[in-house]
């Protein structure tokens, strides 16, 4: 039996106000119409706060500023195993754009539960819950 990929991919918590950027996943894509934090993989040359800088700037058309860790997952999907972690972020410079996602939402910590999450992102989800006081930003 052949070992599953290794897939390293970084997410952006981006708060703002005491809510939550949440990104729903194409249909076109794996895991479709499934809500997630936005980022993507690390390419090999990065660090994760490089890449988190690189996909949010691809992908929304925004810069942010990377704050504390929130959460390191590893789940196993059936196209490979995912490592993700996940960061606090805040908005530096411009709102952001669908350009990859098919709808983005502000939620608060006590709203992020209405969403079907993709699974590697539920950890981060129920330490938010957990933390609810504590959005940095």
């Amino acid at each position: 039996m052949e070992s599953k990929k290794n897939i390293h991919v970084v997410g952006a918590v981006i708060t703002d106000s005491g809510k939550i950027l949440c990104a729903q996943r194409g249909f076109e894509k794996s895991l479709p119409g499934l809500w997630e934090f936005p980022g993507g993989k690390i390419e090999p040359e990065e660090t994760p706060q490089q890449a988190l800088q690189r996909e949010i700037r691809e992908e929304m058309h925004c810069e942010i500023e990377i704050g504390e860790q929130v959460e390191h997952t590893v789940y196993e999907y059936d196209f490979g195993v995912v490592h993700l972690t996940t960061f606090y972020c805040q908005l530096i410079k411009g709102t952001p754009v669908l350009t990859e996602h098919i709808a983005i939402k502000w939620l608060t910590t006590a709203e992020l539960e209405q969403l079907e999450w993709a699974p590697a992102d539920i950890p981060a989800i129920e330490k938010l819950a957990q933390n609810v006081e504590q959005l940095p930003y």
